[in-house]
């Protein structure tokens, strides 16, 4: 991939480790329903796509979701049960990205919520010392702040179009194969990084690092 000048990156499960079945097994704890047929990584219902658009409130998403697993309970619980899959950001990671950043433009693009940024900007500044992925990328582009979300092609096309890239010399790594084709249809060179392993020896394999 000699002619690749720009990455993008997804988040979740790229860059900060992340176990969706955490917050499924906290929800089953405090859930009248199994919280598996309301939510899970490949599958969800629209309230969950509305939040990640930043289309609904965190509290609106909050009391519509107690709606959905049958118990009032206080928003706390929801919040801590809800940010329960975020885990930890790998220091060999963030070093990856910025022996990076003398080679390449890079670019942040997570689907992802208000709520969570919170909790991960926390978890970050508490274990790094950084308040926010700002020093990472160029530019860092959350989907509740862009009203859109992956694997519409929109969202790739504004990335894009904002910052002057050329699709062809463009790069997508995520760890969701539908994330990966949206990518794709968009133009972008697209890889899938495949779980327990990590972007940094993808980008090896494929002579960029």
């Amino acid at each position: 991939m000699e002619q690749i000048k720009n990455i993008i990156f997804d988040l979740g499960g790229v860059i900060i480790n992340l176990d969706v079945n955490k917050t499924i097994a906290e929800f089953n704890k405090i859930s009248n329903t199994p919280f598996e047929s309301v939510y899970t990584q490949l599958q969800q219902k629209p309230i969950f796509d509305l939040f990640d658009k930043g289309l609904i409130s965190e509290n609106d998403f909050f009391e519509e979701l107690q709606i959905h697993i049958k118990t009032k309970i206080k928003k706390d619980d929801l919040i801590f049960a809800w940010n329960a899959m975020l885990l930890d950001f790998p220091v060999n990671r963030l070093n990856t990205l910025t022996k990076l950043n003398s080679k390449y433009r890079l670019f942040l693009l997570s689907n992802t919520n208000e709520t969570h940024v919170s909790e991960f900007e926390n978890q970050l500044f508490k274990a790094h010392g950084y308040k926010n992925l700002d020093p990472f990328f160029e530019k860092v582009y959350y989907s509740c702040r862009m009203k859109m979300r992956k694997p519409d092609m929109e969202i790739f096309e504004s990335v894009l179009k904002e910052n002057n890239l050329i699709a062809s010399e463009t790069l997508f790594i995520d760890d969701t194969n539908h994330h990966v084709i949206g990518a794709q249809k968009a133009g972008i060179n697209s890889l899938l990084l495949a779980k327990n392993k990590e972007f940094e020896e993808l980008l090896i394999e494929n002579g960029m690092l």
